[in-house]
């Protein structure tokens, strides 16, 4: 069951970076570019979670993980701060 809900996790993550970057394309506002790159970075902390609790379970993934939401988050930080100006 929880794999299901790690692949569900990562297309939803995925569907919402979809439809900032189409909404990107449309406004050209920056700030929905910045928060779609950092649903991919979701979207790959998802695909990489699988991996590493599923695929491979000898395998510890986590600080790669936690640094591609870490990446994420900072480029939504910085579209926060310095593109919404």
């Amino acid at each position: 069951m929880a794999e299901i809900v790690y692949i569900l996790c990562a297309l939803t993550s995925l569907v919402c970076a979809w439809l900032l970057f189409s909404g990107y394309r449309k406004t050209r506002n920056r700030f929905l570019f910045w928060s779609c790159a950092c649903f991919v970075c979701f979207a790959a902390t998802n695909i990489l979670l699988f991996i590493d609790l599923v695929m491979i379970p000898t395998k510890d993934l986590s600080i790669l993980r936690n640094a591609i939401n870490l990446a994420g988050l900072l480029m939504l930080l910085y579209g926060m701060i310095w593109d919404t100006i």
